[in-house]
């Protein structure tokens, strides 16, 4: 694991190089990791303070993935030589957190790394956002972030002084109390976000490029699903009682915000909001404490990470043509870019989970771990299911059926680096189904 943290500190005086080069750099090191490491159903720690379980491979390969698809996704501040060098070192710092937190096996330096890849991210919407609200946009996200991430500070430092230790499999508690159960899980709950405490989510997307509404929707939501799990090591016996809350509140609010999606008129906003619904889900796969809740929860992630990034990417390409996310003047493009219409169609059929995308086998987990938790879950989970094919149908229509708008000039069409880029997305969202072996190697 070391090895891969320092190769990511030598990256650093290739910055002021090639912007391919590092971008190529990163994809091969995806493939390094992916391929030259083992995932286990157990953690092997390769140090003291890291290690990894089939948990941590999955969302560290994910991360290296995703970090080479933002280069990629980025090349207008490549063209336009806008703070370049800055740009690198922030993706770069964003990695080492990234690793840095899917990998570590103490608490604190955990928290120690789920807090550092704010920064970057921070640094990226207000650095190169789009619209002056980007500073109430970042603003939201620190302070929602913080308020819950304090407790969580509190509660690391009362289990170091009951048990000398930090490390996640050597923490038990024999009982649990309501403000610990809290201080743990809060944090992980409003970054995943859960309902009613997503504000943030959406004006962050809104306002952030497309590479940190790449980030946020691939990796920075599973940092709480991630959290989760691991704290779920040693209280998820005795937090069974305080579950139905969690998942009452998840079910209900992924209801609403399903609904929610088919009165936005941007967007990103859209993809937002429907990212809020999935993610509701996998709070409440893991929050019903089962085993199929636990392997859905980490394929509706993986599946979720390629799907709605793809998507905003395919967002960010019509805003670079039109200069607008407004659905009323981003009509009929079937017309004037079919090509690209046909990754429209089959993106929104992956977001409302068609086969064989990753999102059907991890809703078909999911599912049978709620409703096994209590049968009047159906009602929900089946309304939940329809308005996402409902609000997936409304995005493609929305865009690509109607009259073009004639306000609209075309300066240039859909270019093979964009092409490849929906590509890179769409053939591990739909092929990764046929390795499904790994990720039930979890628990």
């Amino acid at each position: 694991m070391m090895k891969y943290l320092f190769i990511l500190l030598f990256l650093i005086p290739l910055m002021e190089k090639s912007y391919w080069l590092m971008s190529h750099l990163f994809m091969l090191l995806c493939f390094m990791f992916a391929f030259t490491n083992k995932y286990y159903n157990f953690i092997s720690p390769s140090c003291s303070l890291f290690g990894l379980d089939t948990l941590s491979y999955s969302l560290i390969s994910l991360s290296y993935f995703i970090i080479f698809l933002m280069m990629m996704a980025s090349y207008n501040v490549y063209l336009q030589k806008d703070k370049l060098t800055e740009f690198k070192f922030i993706i770069l710092f964003m990695l080492l957190s990234l690793v840095l937190t899917f990998s570590s096996l103490n608490m604190f330096i955990f928290y120690l790394s789920f807090e550092m890849s704010l920064i970057p991210t921070l640094f990226l919407i207000f650095g190169w956002g789009y619209q002056p609200e980007r500073i109430l946009a970042g603003y939201y996200l620190l302070f929602y972030t913080l308020f819950a991430s304090l407790p969580l500070l509190l509660g690391i430092f009362y289990i170091n002084s009951v048990f000398s230790s930090l490390d996640f499999w050597l923490i038990s508690f024999d009982n649990l109390n309501l403000y610990i159960y809290l201080s743990m899980i809060m944090a992980f709950l409003f970054k995943m976000p859960i309902p009613f405490f997503h504000f943030w989510l959406p004006s962050a997307h809104v306002e952030a490029p497309i590479s940190g509404s790449m980030v946020l929707a691939a990796i920075l939501l599973k940092l709480g699903g991630y959290g989760l799990m691991r704290v779920y090591l040693f209280i998820g016996d005795l937090s069974i009682n305080y579950s139905f809350i969690w998942l009452s509140l998840s079910l209900w609010g992924s209801l609403i915000i399903s609904f929610l999606c088919l009165y936005q008129v941007d967007l990103k906003s859209i993809i937002a909001y429907s990212s809020v619904a999935h993610m509701s889900l996998v709070i409440c796969g893991i929050m019903s404490y089962s085993f199929y809740g636990f392997i859905g929860s980490l394929v509706i992630m993986i599946g979720h990470g390629f799907c709605s990034s793809a998507l905003f990417c395919l967002a960010n390409i019509i805003y670079e043509r039109s200069q607008s996310r407004s659905l009323f003047i981003n009509k009929g493009y079937l017309m004037s870019m079919p090509n690209l219409s046909l990754f429209w169609f089959l993106l929104c059929s992956n977001n409302m989970s068609s086969p064989p995308s990753l999102n059907l086998l991890g809703e078909i987990y999911l599912i049978n771990s709620v409703i096994s938790w209590d049968n009047l879950t159906f009602i929900f989970l089946g309304i939940m299911s329809f308005m996402s094919c409902c609000y997936s149908i409304y995005l493609f229509s929305m865009t690509q059926h109607g009259y073009t708008y004639s306000g609209l000039i075309y300066s240039y069409s859909v270019n093979i680096r964009e092409y490849s880029l929906i590509l890179f997305h769409f053939i591990p969202l739909n092929l990764l189904m046929l390795k499904f072996d790994s990720f039930s190697l979890f628990l």
